[in-house]
């Protein structure tokens, strides 16, 4: 199985060292990271980041996601192929 989460972040200048220190944590259980923000004449306030995991690690999945909806501005979900 694979598993997937995709992470909204609304205030990224506030908010990207708050879910870095998340990602960081829980790092080991993280093979693909891409994140995504719009550029142009401005630096978007928000962004959305992509995450594969390794897999057979749920329970730590559960601990980050939670971890991340924890944060205000910040809303984190699940897919599961």
């Amino acid at each position: 199985m694979r598993t997937i989460m995709g992470i909204e972040i609304q205030n990224r200048e506030e908010l990207a060292v708050k879910v870095q220190g998340l990602l960081t944590k829980h790092g080991c259980v993280i093979k693909t990271r891409l994140g995504l923000h719009e550029t142009g004449n401005f630096c978007s306030p928000s962004g959305l980041i992509i995450l594969e995991f390794a897999p057979n690690e749920s329970g730590e999945y559960d601990a980050l996601e939670n971890e991340l909806n924890d944060l205000e501005g910040v809303v984190a979900r699940r897919m599961e192929f």
